[in-house]
């Protein structure tokens, strides 16, 4: 027996393709329809006659909510497998998006907004998705893998953000909600395709040689994951924070929409690109030097943007740079929890680090809000930006990704 079929309990393996196809589809429509809330920012707020900080404060709450949901959201699909959660987390999108498009208080658009949107993420994307890969594809290709689904959720930014847009323009603010909320249903039937043996009555249960509480004590205990999730913060307070309120920065300077619209399709495309190569490389180089470089590079594409003239090309050209970097730290990060940890309890702690970076995302695009509202300028959150991008470079180099010792207990996943 290879060590790869260790690391799923000797069971059958969904094919490959099949893991892919149904978990790219999954996340491209998931991941692609929340980048593009940012263009829903003006439209409400001028409408209902909130503030940027009621709109960016429901964003928040999504993202924190996502992170918290994330980590029960893994449990459950260890234990239970992938594909209940998935379809849940269709169930709640839909709800989340009609209650959105209805909402008239802002109260009611943080609970739907925020919380059930956010909740329906936390079925829908990375914890969930790698949790699959990580047990449905061996060891050395799951790094691969990881930037596969990565790209996908990068090129659902590509496609959908456009199609937001036009969906806008088109309908309305209210009808595109609407519509979008009908086509999240699409991923219950594509979830049918991640049914893993071993799960839900299928073949033998996969055996698990530490409890939930026996794997997070060990997890946590460990320098290394607790550098892991710092710098993730890092990561979701960037591009969040970008996502939702760079839009609105540009037409403050005086660039029209569709200078925003095109901007985060250029993100998404080129974010195609810099995930997949970093699933490639992960193959290769440290992935603790991947993540290094990547925050290092971020810091850099954000201060050169700040200094230069705003023009539509430069906002291209920043939106292309950001883009090779955007989730660029996902296949990475995923593949260093599972090559130290194993892949029993993957999605769990996935969820554990993702929430790490959701807690980021909360703070940046609330932020981004708030000392808006105060200042009449996003100045600050971009200086803070580029701080945090070379303090996530500095902690991410010294992390350990050799499999952890847990003498002749070993488990066989993280052997693998």
């Amino acid at each position: 027996m290879t060590s790869s079929d260790v690391s799923n309990g000797g069971l059958p393996r969904l094919s490959a393709f099949q893991v892919l196809a149904c978990g790219a589809a999954i996340v491209t429509l998931s991941m692609g329809i929340r980048h593009g809330f940012g263009l829903w920012l003006l439209p409400i707020t001028q409408e209902q006659g909130w503030t940027r900080e009621n709109f960016a404060f429901a964003m928040a709450i999504q993202n924190l909510s996502w992170g918290v949901f994330g980590i029960f959201a893994g449990m459950l699909a260890d234990r239970f497998g992938g594909f209940r959660v998935l379809v849940g987390g269709a169930l709640l999108y839909a709800l989340g998006l009609m209650g959105m498009a209805l909402s008239t208080s802002t109260l009611v658009f943080t609970l739907t907004a925020g919380i059930l949107i956010g909740a329906a993420q936390a079925g829908t994307t990375y914890a969930v998705i790698y949790g699959i890969i990580g047990r449905q594809i061996p060891a050395e290709r799951r790094s691969w893998a990881m930037g596969m689904a990565a790209a996908a959720g990068s090129f659902g930014q590509f496609l959908m953000v456009p199609v937001e847009g036009f969906l806008i323009i088109q309908f309305g603010w209210q009808e595109a909600l609407l519509i979008l909320a009908a086509a999240t249903l699409l991923m219950a039937p594509l979830a049918w395709g991640l049914r893993e043996p071993g799960f839900g009555g299928q073949s033998t249960p996969i055996k698990r040689e530490q409890t939930i509480l026996q794997a997070l004590r060990e997890a946590f205990g460990y320098r290394s994951f607790q550098l892991l999730m710092a710098g993730y913060f890092v990561c979701g307070f960037q591009v969040v924070f970008i996502g939702v309120h760079m839009p609105s920065y540009l037409k403050d300077n005086g660039l029209s929409p569709q200078v925003a619209s095109y901007a985060l399709a250029l993100i998404g495309l080129f974010n195609v690109f810099g995930t997949y190569a970093a699933g490639v490389l992960g193959q290769k180089l440290a992935k603790r030097k991947i993540l290094s470089f990547i925050y290092f590079m971020r810091a850099v594409a954000i201060s050169i943007f700040l200094l230069a003239p705003l023009t539509p090309w430069s906002v291209y050209l920043f939106s292309c740079a950001m883009g090779l970097l955007w989730l660029s730290t996902v296949p990475p990060t995923n593949a260093i929890v599972a090559q130290v940890f194993g892949v029993a309890h993957l999605s769990m702690l996935g969820g554990f680090v993702f929430f790490s970076h959701q807690v980021g995302s909360f703070m940046g695009v609330w932020l981004g809000g708030l000392l808006y509202d105060q200042t009449g300028s996003y100045n600050v959150v971009w200086y803070l930006s580029i701080a945090l991008g070379l303090f996530a470079a500095a902690i991410n180099w010294p992390i350990k990704e050799q499999p952890i010792d847990r003498g002749p207990q070993r488990l066989a996943g993280a052997t693998a």
